[in-house]
């Protein structure tokens, strides 16, 4: 509505007296309701019948020429040109005697005098059922977009159609038997591919998770399609080789009665690695898997759609895309509050981690330990050791070097998804637990805790 300029309106809700109790855009115009409304300044409606699902949008748009004018609050609109047939006037919103010119904005008429959008229009205008099918689509996918995969729908009104938004993914074959998962655990074990690849290639596939629409994770094991398996977080030459040797022991166990798919060898391989990395530091761990997951195809996987998924930073591997104005340690927060981490679970985590070698391009940084690739509590016991002097070596003030405090010989490296597990208050509680002497098995039991939950997430069948 825009029945009057706008210095007759209040300020917004957030800044308006206490006593408006957050009504905001209070009006002093008239009355301020009803036809003296002023709210975006637009006056005035589209079509002849507002409420009924017809044509009339496009048949007044391709059907008038359109000038430019303002409404009485002094916005831009535009209304028809006189130019020698009648105009189908618009009811008013408020008054049912009172009739009014259609009107549009300029975003309207993009869609008539754009090259693209132009000839689209048209064909919807002149085809009323195809309109109609795609506004239905449009529609659903608006309103279904953040629900994640068909498994998370419920109810008899759920369309039959597989749609590729729905990020599809075929349901595994096979169940896999506890023997079959000893069996696949052996060859992988005898793969040659070390706890670093293992772990990094499973955290790879499953991080990409997104709880605010469901989006992600390990399921379909897209890590090995594009766009992911180019993403420089993933480190595509290592990758390749990993998928590599898991397809290899995915077609060594395949036969007509029984199958495994590259996504529950993608996980599992990520369990091998841990209880590896466990056993060689003197800990003998089991880490749970369930296994279940289907293989997606690249015709089922939208390139486009999923290159919106890159990470731009991921703290977990050491990763930051390019410079940007947020920390690296505020992304990490972000990256894991995407993966609904808890701040203990993303402290445990990343001392785990660092152990295991997961940098993304295999660096040192944050890597505090001298038991690298076995499974320990050693970054938060270097961490926060006060022998330890830190200082920042680049301008940036995004890498540091540890230094023995009375030799000064540099011990460590550093980035600030590191070091603020030390510097934050609350992070550096959770780390100081950790880093006690008699946490060790703490430690173990929460980061194979926290781990589960990440090659998870995106398991709706498991899920109630």
């Amino acid at each position: 509505h825009g029945a009057a300029p706008e210095s007759h309106k209040g300020p917004e809700p957030e800044g308006s007296k206490i006593q408006d109790q957050a009504t905001g855009w209070n009006s002093n115009y008239k009355s301020g309701l009803g036809v003296d409304t002023i709210s975006s300044g637009i006056e005035g409606a589209w079509t002849t019948n507002p409420i009924k699902w017809d044509m009339g949008y496009f048949d007044n748009l391709f059907g008038y020429e359109w000038e430019l004018t303002k409404s009485p609050a002094g916005a831009h609109q535009w209304k028809p040109r006189q130019n020698g047939h009648d105009i189908e006037m618009t009811p008013d919103a408020h008054e049912r005697s009172k009739k009014n010119l259609p009107m549009m904005q300029t975003t309207d008429l993009s869609l008539k005098m754009d090259p693209k959008y132009g000839p689209i229009s048209r064909n919807f205008h002149e085809n009323p059922d195809e309109f109609a099918d795609a506004f239905a689509r449009a529609w659903f996918k608006l309103t279904h977009r953040d629900m994640g995969p068909r498994a998370c729908y419920l109810g008899q009104d759920v369309p039959k159609e597989k749609l590729i938004w729905q990020d599809p993914i075929p349901k595994a074959k096979y169940k896999l038997k506890n023997k079959d998962i000893e069996t696949l655990k052996s060859k992988i074990l005898k793969s040659g591919l070390s706890v670093s690849e293992l772990v990094t290639t499973a955290w790879a596939s499953a991080s990409t998770f997104r709880g605010s629409d469901k989006r992600g994770g390990a399921n379909g094991a897209r890590i090995r399609l594009e766009p992911q398996k180019s993403w420089k977080v993933n480190n595509p030459k290592q990758l390749s080789k990993v998928i590599k040797s898991l397809e290899k022991i995915q077609k060594g166990f395949n036969s007509k009665s029984k199958s495994v798919s590259i996504a529950d060898l993608i996980v599992l391989g990520g369990s091998v690695g841990i209880e590896k990395a466990a056993k060689a530091a003197g800990e003998k761990i089991k880490v749970p898997f369930t296994p279940g997951r289907g293989d997606a195809t690249q015709e089922q996987t939208d390139v486009h759609s999923f290159a919106l998924l890159e990470p731009q930073a991921d703290g977990f591997r050491n990763y930051v895309k390019g410079e940007y104005s947020l920390s690296a340690e505020e992304m990490l927060v972000d990256r894991a509050n995407l993966m609904k981490l808890t701040a203990p679970e993303m402290t445990v985590l990343i001392g785990g981690m660092r152990g295991l070698n997961t940098n993304f391009d295999n660096s040192k940084h944050g890597v505090f330990t001298k038991k690298s690739g076995k499974l320990t509590n050693d970054f938060f016991i270097n961490l926060l050791d006060m022998n330890t002097t830190w200082k920042e070596i680049s301008s940036k003030e995004n890498l540091f070097e540890g230094k023995d405090r009375r030799t000064s010989k540099v011990k460590w490296r550093g980035t600030r998804a590191d070091l603020i597990f030390g510097s934050n208050s609350q992070l550096r509680a959770f780390a100081e637990v950790y880093a006690c002497e008699d946490s060790k098995s703490k430690f173990n039991a929460d980061f194979i805790s926290a781990w589960t939950k990440v090659m998870n997430l995106d398991r709706f069948d498991l899920k109630g």
